[in-house]
């Protein structure tokens, strides 16, 4: 995750507060279709994850808003996730937040590319053959 440093020299966020771990404000621009509106940010970077949520008042971000917060945030070659929690771990605070996360003591887990469709540059065959060479070694 970009430090408050970086953060801070982003012209496209708006901050209200900035501690040693973290800060919020808001996002203008967000929202392509409506650019005067702000969507609310909170990032952290405590307890061993990288954080930040992000939140409209009527609505959840949609997934282009989530990949342009990713980017604002993170570096572009980081992962991070947005959970899906077992149920009986639900937490609700507000309806229209979602939240990005990223564990700062290891690396996340990901499929190999070929299981979600060719890479940049790839033709589908190539992808095809590349996950059929995998499988042969399961």
């Amino acid at each position: 995750m970009k430090t408050n440093a970086e953060i801070a020299q982003e012209r496209r966020i708006i901050i209200d507060v900035m501690g040693h771990d973290g800060g919020n404000g808001w996002i203008p621009g967000l929202d392509l279709n409506k650019p005067r509106n702000m969507a609310r940010v909170v990032w952290s970077f405590g307890g061993g994850w990288d954080h930040v949520s992000v939140s409209w008042p009527n609505r959840c971000p949609t997934w282009d808003e989530m990949c342009r917060v990713k980017k604002l945030f993170f570096y572009p070659e980081e992962y991070c996730v947005e959970f899906h929690p077992a149920e009986s771990q639900y937490v609700n605070y507000h309806p229209y937040c979602l939240h990005i996360w990223r564990p700062r003591w290891t690396d996340i887990p990901t499929p190999p590319p070929w299981m979600v469709g060719p890479k940049a540059g790839q033709t589908e065959s190539q992808a095809k053959r590349e996950g059929l060479e995998a499988l042969k070694d399961e």
